[in-house]
């Protein structure tokens, strides 16, 4: 038998030593940002509760970002670094709706990760996640993108908003990884790893929120000011196509059947009700709910919001005037 290796061993070699390399260039231009957080907050009973998790830097001012529910009922804690340092943090600011949280470290940090554009991800895609999963800090997973396009749905004080475009991955991720970076070939950062599921039967899968545009706004926003502002109409329903007279007069096939109308609202308050299909907002198509929160931005607190409404058959408009999510909804 011949020493000789084969060309197809070769190959398969040769590739997985690129992936090595890969990974191990992630590793070590991510890790010196990533930190280990540890919180405290008082439970049930006012028993105080330890919770852990993942951040990474993404100022060299001392900038971390996180999931909102490993710092939820924190405003301080713990950071400790790859290579032992340990600082003090305070929450700048968190958004339950988005599962993300900013927080200040005490002091500044010998280096920051940049954040990259999950809008760029493919599915089959190489990503490499870091985090502090079961308490080890410092530990390096690998996997691919498993599906993109997937929502969770995130909740603050009886409001529940989509978190779209999720990455799934099959990179090893534990409790103890939330908040924790997914990054690309090229070390940017383009998730917030947020979630396990099926943990139960198997390895699981794991959820990251995108590093997109949305997220960045949304980060800005928890830095400048501490929380994210957005518009509430009080209407509530589900997606339902369009009568046939209609899809050809508008050029479209679906829209939002409205199923309840809060009180008081300003959905009520301009003559909104249960049975309206809406299809529009100031000119945007509109075919779900998904479409109508990403439509009501902070901007729009206060200011005229033009409803397209199918109503007994008929399409006419309706002038609604959105208030500030949370200002007394």
């Amino acid at each position: 038998m011949s020493d000789e290796a084969s060309p197809a061993s070769e190959r398969s070699g040769a590739a997985l030593d690129a992936y090595s390399r890969v990974v191990t260039s992630v590793a070590r231009m991510l890790l010196p940002t990533v930190v280990a957080l540890s919180t405290g907050r008082r439970g049930r009973g006012g028993a105080w509760r330890e919770g852990s998790g993942s951040g990474v830097v993404i100022t060299e001012d001392g900038f971390v970002v996180t999931s909102a529910h490993v710092v939820e009922g924190s405003a301080r804690g713990g950071a400790t670094f790859v290579d032992g340092w340990e600082t003090g943090f305070d929450v700048a600011g968190r958004d339950r709706l988005s599962d993300l949280a900013v927080l200040k470290l005490e002091g500044s940090a010998a280096a920051a990760a940049e954040l990259g554009d999950s809008s760029s991800l493919e599915v089959g895609q190489l990503v490499v996640a870091l985090g502090n999963p079961l308490g080890f800090s410092g530990s390096v997973t690998a996997g691919v993108v498993s599906a993109l396009g997937r929502s969770i749905t995130a909740q603050d004080r009886g409001h529940a908003r989509l978190v779209e475009n999720v990455i799934q991955t099959d990179a090893a991720l534990h409790p103890g990884n939330s908040g924790g970076p997914l990054a690309d070939a090229a070390g940017m950062v383009v998730g917030v790893n947020t979630a396990v599921v099926g943990t139960m039967i198997g390895q699981g899968l794991g959820l990251a929120v995108p590093i997109d545009e949305a997220t960045k706004s949304i980060i800005a926003e928890l830095i400048s000011s501490g929380r994210v502002r957005r518009a509430y109409l009080g209407v509530a329903g589900g997606s339902r196509p369009l009568p046939p007279r209609i899809v050809d007069r508008l050029a479209r096939d679906r829209g939002l059947e409205v199923v309840e109308v809060v009180p008081g609202s300003p959905a009520q308050q301009a003559g909104i009700r249960p049975g309206d299909i809406i299809v529009g907002g100031d000119g945007q198509p509109l075919r779900d709910v998904t479409d109508l929160q990403r439509l009501l931005t902070g901007d729009r607190v206060g200011g005229s919001f033009e409803l397209t409404v199918v109503r007994s058959g008929a399409v006419t408009t309706v002038a609604t005037r959105p208030v500030e999510l949370g200002s007394g909804d």
